[in-house]
């Protein structure tokens, strides 16, 4: 039985992308549930990093997203948070955490001497994600999992109605990993965050994913992971890993 929406849900309708004859995304439709954590799994040349950048409004595309609040009223327009897999990042850059979180959420030029209120602010929000001891620290100088705190923190603020994540642990170590995850759980349970998750990672999606999306050009299989995971549709993309 499907799970019943929370207090509010994504719905990803009927996305098509098509670039000249080729067809890129046929008729995506996914229904993103409040306080869920749904990880979008496919080979590469499935489509994902599309369905990403048209739901961000990147490319071109048919179909819409929309989001239902808690009143049932509709909203085409959504707040979208979105955590990319990498920045470019110098080592050793002298930008700080404060002046890069600064940039994102204020027009105010970083060369400035530091805003007091938005300096405050901003390590609350970090504090949230256990990363307050970081605004000070040089971009460059961040672990990868010291990085992926900051982006949540930044993606977050303010809180969005969806939260995009493009294989957001590459590169980050095992106890990194742990408290990503530890993360988006305080995510789902906190804030009743819908969250997409892209990766390549299987173990991590069958481990973690409150729902997985087998994406090849259109949804070919949904639903619990080892439901999805045990499929004769996944079997016939991922044989050797079934």
């Amino acid at each position: 039985m499907e799970k019943a929406c929370g207090l509010h849900c994504t719905k990803i309708n009927n996305i098509s992308v098509k670039i000249g004859k080729d067809v890129i995304l046929k008729d995506v439709n996914i229904h993103i549930h409040c306080g869920e954590l749904t990880v979008i799994i496919g080979r590469n040349g499935a489509g994902k990093t599309t369905l990403l950048k048209a739901i961000l409004g990147e490319v071109e595309h048919t179909g819409n997203i929309i989001f239902v609040d808690q009143k049932d009223n509709i909203t085409k327009k959504i707040k979208i948070g979105f955590v990319p897999q990498s920045i470019n990042v110098e080592k050793h850059m002298p930008t700080t955490v404060y002046d890069f979180f600064a940039s994102c959420i204020t027009h105010i030029p970083v060369f400035l001497r530091k805003d007091k209120k938005i300096y405050n602010e901003i390590k609350e929000q970090l504090k949230i994600f256990g990363a307050e001891e970081l605004i000070d620290k040089s971009i460059g100088d961040l672990s990868g999992g010291e990085l992926q705190r900051v982006l949540i923190a930044i993606a977050t603020k303010p809180v969005p109605n969806l939260l995009i994540l493009d294989e957001p642990v590459s590169g980050i170590d095992r106890n990194g990993i742990k408290e990503f995850y530890n993360i988006i759980s305080k995510l789902k349970s906190e804030y009743d965050m819908s969250i997409i998750l892209v990766s390549h990672d299987l173990d991590l999606a069958r481990k973690y994913a409150d729902k997985v999306i087998l994406l090849d050009k259109e949804v070919i299989k949904e639903g619990a992971p080892e439901d999805v995971f045990n499929s004769l549709e996944f079997k016939n993309r991922f044989g050797e890993l079934a």
